[in-house]
């Protein structure tokens, strides 16, 4: 497989969109300044880790974040850190940069109020779908913690805008079976942008890396994006799989439905187990929050409904 310009990608699909064209009443979060600096010296492989992580200490809470992240038992690393350095040489370097944008950016929208959607229920189903992207992305032999990552910043926007276009979104959710079955096909109808837009745009106004930008800009494409000529076999594809599984305000009303018949035409994708090994993970995971919605449970009814009487 030829080598993908995911810069390009970007450049061609946002075609000039960016956050400045944002409606200005839009209050949109930023990352700390230590993330900022993070990224933009963590893109040059020839930055040593000690900067690194002299650069990440100058913020407690990325620090305490990533050391408690190493030293999960999630990761069952042999080794425990002390130092952040260590973490990050632990780590390797793309893996604990994923990790800080994805907490800095976590960080940054839980900071903004949301009328619309509960936060910790959101991130926390957030997590679910992150679990399942890693798990396609298995399948599809891509790059699992990009998947990852891409899939737990892929509606990082979504409750900053819809806190600040509140009544438009509380029309999508008091009339969903009205709306279109997308949110995005919705939000492009009432503003000419859509939350995956706005969060490819912001997220390259961030400096973040072009891959990472490309799942949450194609993460409402459906299961089409699995024919995608460059796309369909990546953490891209795996995310946008992700995105189809339920939320609280139920951004892909049929999602569901369509990953439970996949499994008739890709062998390998299994739903009920995929969504049994989400479940275990989530228990070793956490965040605080019970998980009062296990994923194998959703798909119980769909699952059983496909079965022959």
């Amino acid at each position: 497989m030829a080598e993908i310009n995911w810069d390009a990608i970007v450049e061609d699909y946002l075609n000039g969109f960016t956050a400045s064209q944002l409606p200005p009443s839009l209050k949109l979060p930023a990352l700390p300044q230590a993330a900022t600096m993070f990224v933009q010296k963590a893109n040059d492989e020839n930055t040593p880790i000690a900067e690194l992580a002299r650069i990440i200490e100058t913020d407690s809470g990325l620090t305490t974040e990533l050391l408690k992240y190493v030293n999960s038992s999630f990761l069952g690393l042999r080794s425990k850190a002390k130092t952040v350095q260590h973490t990050l040489t632990l780590l390797g370097r793309r893996p604990a940069k994923m990790h800080i944008i994805t907490t800095a950016t976590q960080g940054a929208v839980r900071a903004k109020q949301s009328k619309l959607i509960n936060q910790a229920s959101f991130w926390n189903s957030t997590l679910q779908k992150a679990l399942f992207a890693r798990q396609v992305a298995g399948l599809l032999k891509a790059d699992k913690d990009l998947a990852f990552a891409g899939a737990m910043l892929q509606d990082y926007l979504l409750p900053v805008v819809s806190n600040e276009l509140f009544d438009d979104y509380l029309e999508f959710v008091e009339h969903r079976d009205e709306m279109p079955p997308v949110v995005c096909e919705f939000e492009q109808q009432k503003f000419g942008w859509d939350h995956a837009f706005a969060g490819a745009a912001l997220a390259v106004r961030w400096h973040l890396p072009a891959d990472l930008v490309c799942c949450i800009l194609f993460h409402h494409y459906g299961l089409k994006i699995l024919g995608h000529p460059q796309l369909g076999r990546t953490a891209v594809a795996a995310v946008a799989v992700s995105a189809m599984l339920p939320d609280e305000i139920r951004q892909n009303r049929l999602g569901l439905e369509q990953l439970a018949k996949l499994g008739q035409k890709w062998s390998a994708f299994q739903l009920g187990a995929l969504a049994e090994a989400v479940d275990r993970e989530h228990e070793e995971v956490g965040m605080g929050v019970r998980n009062a919605f296990p994923l194998s449970r959703l798909c119980k009814p769909i699952l059983e409904a496909l079965v022959p009487a």
